[in-house]
């Protein structure tokens, strides 16, 4: 059985027993994770999502989170600068054993979404946003908004 799964803005097509290396996702080594954004689920049968498969899911342990090779950019003005630059860049990945294929029960199964990192950050700034929303208004505002009442 295999599936077609969508993480870090990419598709994966994973079966059992693969090793992925996908964008950083929020985990250590030695955790379970599961994918719920599911294309596609093959097999016996063949289930297409519109647009995700409901139900289905994809179990994978985390071996390591590893960087990538380094990507070097080199930038040159040219005429009457005289200038260049070089940057490296290692992008973080996180290291994955795919254990095991689900076409359906995966809300049953018990294993932590698979969360990316930006995902993480946006779900803890938007949780730090409601809070301050609610906040009062700051003391020279008022102070500021009191005194134009007066004159």
């Amino acid at each position: 059985m295999f599936a077609v799964l969508k993480t870090g803005g990419k598709q994966y097509k994973v079966q059992a027993g693969d090793v992925l290396r996908v964008e950083l996702l929020n985990a250590n080594a030695g955790d379970k994770v599961q994918f719920n954004e599911i294309l596609m689920v093959g097999g016996d049968t063949l289930t297409l999502g519109a647009p995700l498969v409901s139900g289905a899911a994809v179990v994978a342990d985390v071996i390591d989170n590893i960087k990538a090779d380094k990507v070097i950019t080199f930038h040159k003005r040219r005429r009457k600068h005289s200038s260049q630059r070089t940057r490296g860049h290692r992008q973080k990945l996180t290291l994955l054993r795919v254990s095991e294929v689900l076409a359906s029960g995966a809300e049953k199964s018990g294993v932590k979404e698979a969360i990316g990192t930006a995902a993480a950050r946006r779900v803890a700034h938007n949780a730090e946003a409601a809070p301050a929303a609610e906040a009062p208004a700051k003391p020279k505002r008022a102070a500021k908004k009191a005194a134009e009442a007066q004159e």
